[in-house]
């Protein structure tokens, strides 16, 4: 199957088309020709083989012909996303919308214009599909906020948010944020191999506040079918981000993506209990080392005494290894919490980090990798709604 279905007979758009999508979204490109559609049951057939998230009506089409085709598929087949790449005039740019077109671009467009429409269409596939699945919709209602905090740094924390990031990212595909709140020093760009042109600043600052369209276009996307909102390359910036503007800039999110994943600064800063309130759940990230893990226990002491803990946590165990002098009930005796998951020590998790791929994306035979898919499994509505599940048990190093 291809995620994308071009027909066009121009062989000079059609290397555009697949240069916009290697650059930053993953998923074939099938490209054929308009002569070989004689009739629209021909395409229909296609569709039905390829089940493409977007299909682009591309130069060398008769207008009136691409229009008739429009409306078939888009009986047929709504949720597919149809673009038209077409320099006629704003009336049958009208006509074409009827006819169920969502996106219309010139065909003289460049490879970054080329790419956000394939992002608007990819996006809009994502939205109508979640729709037809009543748990699917009622996850676009009510977004879940992942916030990962650990008192203490250097515990894995961005590992552990990268990778459970493009995890969910292949079950909503295009419906997956992670936000970069460790606002000085955060890694979210290194650790996704990401040079993003915007950042959060960007993303609460002016019109972004007000409007949600303009929000999306500070997100960068990712290869793995997820967007990412890095911290700003100078530490400075940092203090231009208030805690209310985060606030605001989480719900806003929440309102149009299932999944807006969290990675925070070391510590209860301001603007990591912040996001807490907005979180509907959080990821607690310990080292199996006495300081990481008494750390922990003091930080949940403090968030009980003000109340901010979220509907749901999950305490994640990172580099774990039996040969410490600590067990997991040791552990779990000082935090007082149950140990969800245990992510083992592992030199192929490193290894993905220092080259910005997350181990989930590359889907690496590893030890940690059964581990964090476990995580992201724990954020499926499949399983959450399954109520005979343990939502905590006994991890095993």
């Amino acid at each position: 199957m291809s995620r994308f279905l071009l027909i066009t007979a121009d062989n000079a758009f059609e290397q555009t088309v697949r240069l916009a999508a290697a650059g930053a979204l993953p998923g074939d490109v099938l490209s054929v020709k308009p002569e070989l559609l004689q009739q629209p049951e021909d395409l229909l057939d296609l569709l039905a083989v390829q089940r493409p998230e977007v299909l682009i009506l591309g130069p060398g089409m008769a207008p009136d012909g691409a229009l008739r085709l429009a409306t078939v598929v888009d009986v047929r087949f709504p949720n597919v996303s149809m673009v038209l790449i077409s320099d006629e005039n704003p009336e049958f740019v009208l006509q074409a919308m009827r006819a169920g077109i969502r996106d219309v671009l010139q065909p003289a467009a460049d490879i970054p214009a080329v790419r956000m429409l394939l992002e608007r269409a990819c996006h809009a596939f994502a939205s109508r599909h979640r729709t037809e699945n009543p748990h699917q919709a009622a996850k676009q209602e009510h977004g879940l906020v992942i916030g990962v905090f650990s008192p203490k740094g250097g515990v894995g924390k961005t590992t552990v948010a990268t990778n459970v990031a493009v995890g969910l990212g292949k079950l909503a595909p295009m419906g997956v944020v992670l936000v970069d709140l460790d606002l000085q020093f955060g890694d979210v760009a290194s650790n996704l191999y990401l040079n993003p042109e915007y950042s959060v600043l960007d993303a609460v600052s002016g019109s972004a506040a007000q409007d949600t369209m303009v929000l999306k276009a500070f997100l960068t996307p990712h290869p793995s079918g997820i967007y990412a909102l890095c911290a700003p390359k100078n530490p400075a910036e940092a203090d231009n981000i208030s805690a209310a503007q985060l606030a605001v800039l989480l719900k806003q999110l929440t309102a149009e993506f299932p999944y807006v994943v969290v990675d925070t600064g070391p510590g209860l800063t301001e603007h990591s209990l912040a996001a807490l309130e907005q979180c509907t759940d959080a990821i607690w990230v310990t080292g199996m080392d006495v300081p990481s893990v008494r750390g922990l226990r003091t930080g949940l002491d403090v968030l009980g005494s003000l109340n901010l803990f979220p509907e749901s946590r999950h305490v994640v165990l990172n580099f774990a290894d039996s040969k410490t002098g600590l067990s997991v009930q040791d552990i779990e005796a000082t935090l007082g919490a149950p140990v969800d998951v245990s992510i083992p020590r592992s030199r192929g998790l490193s290894l993905a980090t220092n080259r910005g791929v997350p181990l989930l994306q590359d889907e690496v035979r590893d030890p940690a990798t059964k581990n964090l898919r476990g995580l992201v499994e724990r954020f499926d509505p499949q399983w959450r709604a399954r109520t005979q599940r343990k939502l905590h048990r006994r991890v095993v190093i």
